[in-house]
């Protein structure tokens, strides 16, 4: 199996092994107007937003869906939300048909990884013609072959030797690349997560409810089951939620899943993110 390692959540997955995909000309659109870096990195070399990096990976390239099989990818709860729309799936299936639930030891949140075929190793949603999800790609397949180092910067991850996509003379610079693979939006929502995973680590807290962990890992990764949760129980009649906030998580997913952040944050951190009715 390939592994490659990158550290979207510094404190709680440190140094998890993810291989992203990339398919198309990859941020294609740039405004080459600045002087050139160096656009050969050596693996694991730290480079800032503004180097220019030479990569393309598309159909007809020797290696094309190569990195898509065998490979552990780790999904963030934004991952699971933009590949079950992306389906026509409800969130409870695309949980049981496409990843694997792996415990982390006494932590809390456990990790989602996406499921390889058993028969070849290959990523369920590729086919010989690419990915058949991409416009809702996991996060870590749009970094690819770059990864975010703990300081900013960023380092190629892909090795020459295996990734022809490094050979090809499409220029990109990083900031501008980024821009295109869409990755903004991800990054936005993985900070949200990781003010949850962060201060997890940081304090240590000793959670051994079962009834706790289910709820916490419904909550970010089964998007649907928790809207029938605020819904459908006792939840409205319990805590007061402003009306345009309840219109906003009934027509969105993302709204709803920053609104499983705040519950998550007020119930195992305290903070006063929701008020109690007054019975």
């Amino acid at each position: 199996m390939l592994t490659y390692g990158h550290n979207f959540d510094i404190e709680l997955y440190s140094k998890i092994q993810k291989i992203p995909f990339s398919q198309g000309n990859c941020g294609k659109e740039k405004l080459m107007t600045q002087p050139q870096k160096s656009s050969k990195p050596s693996m694991g070399e730290r480079l800032d937003a503004d180097h220019v990096f030479l990569f393309e990976c598309a159909p007809g390239i020797s290696c094309f869906t190569q990195c898509c099989r065998d490979v552990t990818i780790v999904l963030t709860p934004y991952d699971v939300l933009r590949l079950k729309n992306a389906l026509g799936i409800t969130s409870g299936e695309f949980l049981d048909k496409y990843t694997l639930i792996i415990p982390k030891g006494n932590l809390l949140i456990p990790m989602a990884v996406l499921k390889m075929r058993e028969d070849n190793k290959n990523c369920q949603l590729v086919t010989k013609d690419g990915c058949t999800v991409y416009s809702d790609r996991p996060w870590a397949c749009r970094m690819y072959p770059l990864s975010v180092n703990e300081d900013g910067t960023f380092s190629t991850i892909a090795d020459p030797a295996r990734c022809m996509g490094l050979s090809q003379k499409v220029p990109s610079r990083i900031s501008e690349w980024l821009i295109g693979q869409g990755v903004p939006v991800y990054e936005e929502m993985n900070d949200l997560f990781t003010q949850i995973t962060s201060p997890l680590k940081a304090q240590n807290l000793d959670i051994d409810n079962p009834q706790v962990k289910k709820m916490t890992f419904m909550a970010l990764y089964n998007i649907d089951a928790f809207r029938e949760f605020i819904f459908k129980s006792s939840f409205m009649d319990k805590f007061v939620v402003e009306p345009l906030t309840i219109e906003k998580i009934k027509r969105s997913d993302t709204e709803l899943l920053k609104f499983a952040f705040d519950w998550i944050k007020f119930g195992l951190f305290g903070q006063k993110l929701f008020a109690v009715k007054k019975s």
